[in-house]
This record gives structure tokens, sequence and C-alpha cells, in this order.
């Protein structure tokens, strides 16, 4: 497939893409997001995701994984940038020559149908979030609910950060956590540092769903009283707290262990 070419900023598709990679609202808007990256792209293909259009830096001509990448999107219509503007657009620091427009996945896991999840609230920090849906990925999650005060889950950063743990999750934005919780067909369980339960005595088999809160504030009254089971992760060492995305890894594999 031939190759277009953009060598200027003014461009109207470049300008689209510029939007979509800096704006939720745009992301929300199109439906669309941006994967930076062939890592994240590679993800996206194995769960049977087409890309919309490929962006590729020169570079990424010379590169075999990203030319194999290509060869497998034969049918996608492909853009050639500039180096200075494919640098706009990728967030990293060396930019790997490759991005892919893609559609936002949609929900397909209703809380009453999910048997193992999370509900986030007010997961702000773009690396804690990616980083709990890698982790939620890896544990085998069915769905992530996320309430209207967490970082935007398809933004570049939070993609980057979750490294193809978006593709194999059900993920719903701006949810009434509390509707969800009312609405599971298994136990919710909390993360809350007034308890006196340690995660390791609870009963984490069968149909669940961990509610992980703020890094600074925690969870909020509300969801604390709509669980079942407070706890609290035992931590003997020097510090009172954990990073939101490590207690949530430390949750998740616990109940993996169990559920062995």
């Amino acid at each position: 497939m031939a190759i277009k070419r953009i060598s200027s900023r003014d461009n109207p598709f470049y300008k689209s893409l510029h939007r979509i990679s800096s704006s939720a609202r745009e992301r929300g808007e199109t439906g669309l997001t941006l994967l930076d990256g062939a890592h994240l792209l590679r993800a996206f293909l194995d769960t049977g995701g087409k890309p919309v259009h490929l962006i590729i830096s020169e570079h990424a001509l010379r590169d075999t994984e990203i030319a194999a990448l290509l060869d497998e999107c034969a049918d996608a219509p492909r853009i050639q940038l500039d180096i200075a503007l494919f640098a706009q657009l990728s967030g990293l620091k060396t930019p790997n020559g490759l991005l892919a427009l893609v559609d936002i996945p949609p929900a397909k896991v209703e809380a009453a149908h999910s048997q193992f999840a999370l509900l986030l609230e007010d997961m702000q920090d773009p690396g804690n979030l990616g980083s709990i849906l890698r982790s939620a990925a890896a544990a085998g999650c069915d769905a992530v609910f996320l309430s209207q005060g967490c970082a935007d889950v398809w933004s570049p950063r939070v993609l980057r950060a979750g490294m193809g743990g978006h593709f194999a999750l059900s993920i719903l934005e701006s949810a009434d956590l509390l509707k969800v919780s009312a609405e599971l067909g298994g136990k919710l369980l909390a993360a809350s540092l007034q308890s006196d339960k340690s995660l390791f005595e609870c009963n984490l088999r069968g149909r669940l769903a961990f509610a992980i809160g703020n890094e600074g504030a925690g969870l909020s009254s509300a969801l604390l009283e709509a669980a079942q089971q407070r706890f609290i992760i035992p931590m003997p060492g020097q510090v009172e707290s954990l990073n939101a995305a490590a207690a949530a890894a430390v949750c998740l594999f616990e109940a993996v262990r169990q559920r062995r």
C-alpha cells in the first residue's frame, strides 16, 4: 500500500492526531486513541483488533519488527511523518517510529456477570492506573470499573504503563461504583487502613471484586460501607501505606494464590 507523507504541522489529519494524543475530550468524542510502539500494537492485534491508521517515521521502515507488523496490517492506511512531527505525537523520549490509530474497545462485561473485577475510585495518577491494569490483566480479571474521577484510561501515558493489559480486560469508565457494587454477583472487598482484618485472612475464592481508592485519600466512606469485607495489607516495615499500584497487585495475586 502506498504511504502518504506529511511534513507540515498544519496538515488537517496531523492536527486531528495531535488532538487525539493530547485531549481526553477528543478521544471521547471520536472514540479513537493512539497506541505508541510495536508492543502495544501487537497486543491490540492479538485480541482481533484492526488499526484505523498506521503512523510511522522514516526510521520505522528499517526496523524488522515494525516492518513485520506493517505487513500484517497490509489493509490499514499508513502515513509517514517527518521525524519532528512524529516526536511531537509520541510521548517517548526516543520514539520507536510506530503509532497506531485505533478504535477504543467497548466494555463487554456487566457487573452482574463479572467473576473477578476491580473497582477503582478517583485513581488519578496515569502511571499507577496503567500499572494496575497490567496487573489486573496478568491476574486474570475480567472487568475494571473506573469512577469519573479517574485518569483517562485510554490516554497514551496510561496505555504505555498498561503494556497491553487494556486489551485483555473489559474496561468501563465513568462508572457509578455504588451501582456497580450493588449489581455484582459476588462479594466486594475494600482496602482500608482502618481495618484490623488482614488481606491474608480473607477468603478470596469464588466471584470477587476489589475496591481500591485514590492514592492519597483512599476509598470514599460510601464505597467502604458498600463492601462486604474490609481488609488491610499487613506492613511490618516502617511505612504507613503502599503505592496504589503495589497494593492492587498484592491483592490481586493473593486472590490468584488462593484460587489456584
